[in-house]
């Protein structure tokens, strides 16, 4: 009989990704055939895995770690919704894989219910393919004015009961407080039925005296019948980024004395923030995200990331002034890097007759690169292998280093359409089919593939550093589970 594990939390950023990365971990290591899913995420990192019919597709990169994690290939299935957000009130939709616009035209209600028969689809595959399938909910699943059409949480927990046999947990970040009684409010508005699954409480990021706890954890089994089953401590460092993207609002500190700071550009629709994790982890760098001046006066890199909206954060940009801090630091000498949506700000012209990244229409970039994009359909999703060649200074580090990434991403970029054809760039990256994905000139760099400082050579290459694996990180998380969980917990709900 299928066996499911659901995490619950009770708010968003209670600790659900992380739990659901450690249990699948924790799993495999075992032995146990378990895959990870989320019926929907809402959130611009994202990860190209195949899809259904030999294609590429995006899903969440919390899937796509969970499944690294579980040691299985991960697939659109695992993350069948993905909601990545271009506005305050609009959300491009990617259904199993591929970018739906019919769908994100549609009022959230008027499309729940389309979007909920294909992740059920989606579920009973993956259900199908594995013993275990741990499930992420999202956010709290008792938002009871969201109830009648809550797939996310409530829907795919009766998918889970239906098709066999279904364990749940409830995890609160008890350091921002009231963690009993975000507990005991969500045990209460869980449906009844629900309710019934609750094997367990989890209390995340928890620091102090264990023994200060009590009798809180008694008085809440009292009261609900459901144990509290693990206490997880404050891990800061973990390895893994955070599932929404939330960068910090302050400073990365280094480790040991500040030697080099890099300041990513935080414009609010900054997309794959979670591609410059391993840079926490490289000795003496600092890593800032730069909103205003000040953040990039001391810098001596300037990162210019993903978009998810590339006209109206380089509009954002430029309100703020940062385009002549980026222009002046350019002309020192000193590094500026841009990754997908960076580099097309970093070109000369930006045109769009289609609209499909916002208001149709011609704009200027930032004028580093003497390169023309042009936005046009389809869609461009796949996993690349790419070399770098040709480099000069300061980017030489990395001639011949030939990596792995991927690219998410609308426009072709052409630096010979330019106004400006007789300027110095040099293509410096190609795939391995010979398409330029990379330019240069001088200390400004733009490539198209995320994923760079995810390769142990590109970081020895430009650090001089080795920096923890996933796979250490994944292996830190199962320990931490086996340490924090009862004995034989674990092994009785997952254990086919």
């Amino acid at each position: 009989m299928a066996r499911s594990l659901m995490v619950w939390g009770t708010s968003s950023g209670a600790g659900k990704s992380l739990l659901c990365t450690a249990i699948c971990r924790w799993a495999s290591r075992r032995g146990i055939d378990v895959a990870p899913f989320k019926a929907q995420n809402m959130s611009n990192n994202a990860r190209v895995v195949p899809g259904p019919r030999g294609e590429h597709g995006e899903i969440g990169a919390a899937q796509y770690f969970q499944a690294l994690a579980a040691s299985v290939q991960p697939t659109v299935d695992m993350n069948p919704v993905l909601l990545k957000p271009e506005r305050d009130t609009a959300s491009q939709v990617v259904l199993q894989g591929g970018v739906r616009h019919d769908l994100s035209r549609l009022a959230w209600r008027e499309r729940s219910s389309i979007l909920a028969v294909a992740a059920r689809e989606s579920f009973l595959r993956v259900l199908d393919r594995h013993a275990v399938v741990v499930i992420e909910g999202a956010g709290s699943p008792a938002e009871i004015n969201l109830a009648e059409h809550d797939y996310v949480n409530l829907g795919t927990a009766r998918w889970a009961q239906a098709a066999g046999t279904l364990h749940s947990l409830l995890v609160s970040d008890i350091d921002r407080g009231g963690a009993f009684a975000h507990l005991y409010g969500t045990w209460a508005l869980l449906p009844p039925e629900l309710r019934d699954t609750l094997r367990g409480f989890v209390l995340n990021k928890f620091r102090g005296d264990p023994g200060l706890l009590s009798p809180g954890p008694e008085s809440l089994r009292e009261r609900t019948g459901v144990p509290v089953v693990a206490v997880l401590p404050m891990r800061r460092g973990h390895g893994l980024p955070e599932e929404d993207a939330l960068f910090d609002a302050s400073p990365t500190p280094a480790r040991g004395p500040v030697r080099q700071r890099v300041a990513v550009v935080a414009y609010p629709r900054m997309s794959n923030a979670d591609e410059f994790q391993p840079l926490r982890h490289v000795p003496g760098l600092q890593l800032l995200w730069a909103r205003d001046e000040a953040d990039l006066e001391h810098a001596d890199w300037i990162v210019l990331p993903g978009s998810k909206q590339v006209s109206g954060d380089l509009r954002w940009l430029r309100e703020r002034g940062l385009d002549i801090c980026i222009a002046r630091h350019a002309r020192q000498g000193r590094r500026v890097l841009g990754i997908c949506a960076g580099l097309q700000m970093l070109g000369a012209e930006l045109h769009d007759p289609q609209g499909l990244d916002g208001e149709p229409g011609s704009s200027e970039g930032l004028g580093l690169l003497p390169l023309r994009t042009r936005y046009a359909a389809p869609k461009r999703v796949l996993r690349v292998r790419a070399r770098f060649a040709g480099l000069r200074p300061p980017w030489q580090a990395l001639d011949h280093v030939e990596v792995t990434g991927y690219e998410i991403r609308n426009g072709v970029t052409d630096p010979r359409a330019t106004s400006t054809p007789d300027a110095d760039v040099e293509v410096v990256l190609r795939d391995d089919v010979g398409t330029a994905i990379g330019w240069q000139r001088g200390p400004v760099l733009g490539v198209y593939a995320h994923g760079l400082f995810e390769s142990q050579a590109v970081m020895q290459g430009l650090f001089d550093s080795q920096v923890p694996t996933l796979d250490t990180a994944f292996d830190a998380l199962a320990d931490l589970a086996q340490a924090c969980f009862a004995p034989d917990t674990l092994e009785r709900w997952l254990q086919p």
